[in-house]
């Protein structure tokens, strides 16, 4: 085969590549965008998004389970441990009765009193934690910030407060 004998452009091969590449690309740009949507549009880089929807997910189900008083589920989310009553010895740190001194209905540990209703309203990744703002009660104050750690999936106290924007 020379040169001269190249086989005929076939144009409408080339223009069904040229719309399957284009499509492609228009689907990924859309998943992007519905991703970033989903996740509480954050202003990091795509690879931290995973982080923003299990912290945010779990924050919000932590606070709903104190808000129906089942304080043993709550437990469970903060320490990432559903089965935590088969080995209560490993959370001696913080352990059940301290928080249900912090977070019981009738605690008078925390700021808010019987948490009824949240919002989150303020989400960071600062260091390894993703930092979780929720106005509590319908409060316009102050709101309570969780840690979520990416490593160990669990919730604690932020030392950061962030600014409301």
């Amino acid at each position: 085969m020379t040169l001269l004998d190249a086989p005929k452009f076939d144009e409408v091969g080339s223009r069904r590549r040229s719309i399957l590449v284009r499509g492609f690309f228009a689907g990924f740009l859309l998943a992007l965008i519905a991703a970033w949507l989903v996740v509480g549009h954050p202003l990091d880089a795509p690879w931290t998004w995973w982080t923003y929807w299990a912290g945010n997910r779990a924050t919000d189900n932590f606070l709903h389970a104190v808000e129906s008083n089942d304080m043993p589920k709550a437990f469970g989310i903060w320490d990432n441990d559903k089965d935590w009553q088969q080995h209560p010895g490993r959370y001696s740190k913080y352990p059940y009765e301290r928080f249900l001194e912090d977070w019981g209905r009738d605690s008078s540990a925390n700021d808010y009193g019987t948490i009824s209703s949240h919002q989150i309203v303020v989400k960071k990744i600062v260091g390894t934690e993703l930092v979780v703002g929720a106005m509590i009660n319908g409060r316009k104050s102050k709101p309570l910030f969780l840690a979520y750690d990416r490593s160990g999936h669990t919730l604690g106290f932020s030392p950061v407060e962030l600014t409301l924007e």
